[in-house]
């Protein structure tokens, strides 16, 4: 796929990875279709990626919500009139293990309200908007893409039963949609990050961000452009469908 004057739809675009990838596909002349429900976020993506000379605008949409996904995609194509990849990049973590106890004594346990929390942003938000973006573009007939954002932790990672599930789930839907859409000229692959600088890991504490640098055989986390640079390599590379693939710096939970 040719970039240049592209629709490029992405999910949680108002910071860290997201930003990244409206950045990444402005450079290539693609226009951008921003999600996210911090509008201040989006308006400094998009001041961003106007700087390049690009074509952004921002939608607050909470991906969770089914009415809230099709009104933000019925405007996308009512404002660009194509919609030719979408980026699945909004995720949240609530970390916490399954039960925890001390000496025969239960001490906590993940509640219903945080793997709730993780599914529906992690895996129902996915669900809704890659059906809704596949529904426009295939009356369109211009084919497309579906970018989904899974995890190293798909794997299954202590501390995360919602998330690995979650991210899990992605990559399964992926291959899915991978098989049901290559009729109609539309693509579906992911990306799996290892641990990158991203908010979430910059509020460790150092010790703590220490031990997980130390277990990646490059020794350093992820940069949200690298992960990026590799949903504009799967956009440009036509024969990539149905894959997950992983940048994580060698390392495996």
């Amino acid at each position: 796929m040719q970039l240049g004057k592209k629709v490029v739809v992405i999910t949680g675009a108002g910071r860290g990875i997201g930003r990244a990838m409206a950045l990444a596909f402005a450079d290539r002349g693609a226009d951008i279709a921003a999600l996210d429900l911090d509008a201040d976020g989006l308006a400094e993506t998009g001041a961003q990626c106007k700087a390049k000379g690009a074509r952004i605008r921002s939608y607050v949409t909470d991906v969770t919500v089914e009415s809230q996904v099709i009104q933000t995609f019925d405007a996308v194509v009512a404002e660009f009139r194509r919609f030719d990849v979408l980026v699945n990049n909004a995720g949240i973590t609530r970390d916490a293990l399954l039960v925890k106890a001390q000496d025969g004594t239960i001490h906590s346990k993940m509640s219903l309200a945080q793997w709730q929390a993780v599914i529906d942003v992690n895996l129902t938000g996915v669900f809704l908007c890659g059906r809704e973006g596949a529904e426009r573009m295939i009356p369109l007939g211009n084919g497309g893409l579906i970018v989904n954002i899974s995890s190293i932790s798909r794997e299954g990672n202590p501390g995360q039963t919602n998330y690995s599930a979650a991210k899990a789930g992605v990559a399964a839907m992926t291959v899915v949609w991978a098989k049901e859409l290559a009729r109609y000229g539309i693509r579906s692959a992911a990306i799996a990050p290892g641990f990158c600088s991203t908010e979430i890991l910059a509020a460790m504490k150092p010790e703590m961000l220490a031990r997980v640098k130390a277990a990646i055989p490059l020794h350093r986390l992820g940069e949200p452009a690298e992960i990026a640079a590799t949903a504009v390599f799967i956009a440009e590379n036509d024969f990539v469908t149905g894959r997950v693939v992983e940048v994580d710096g060698g390392l495996r939970l």
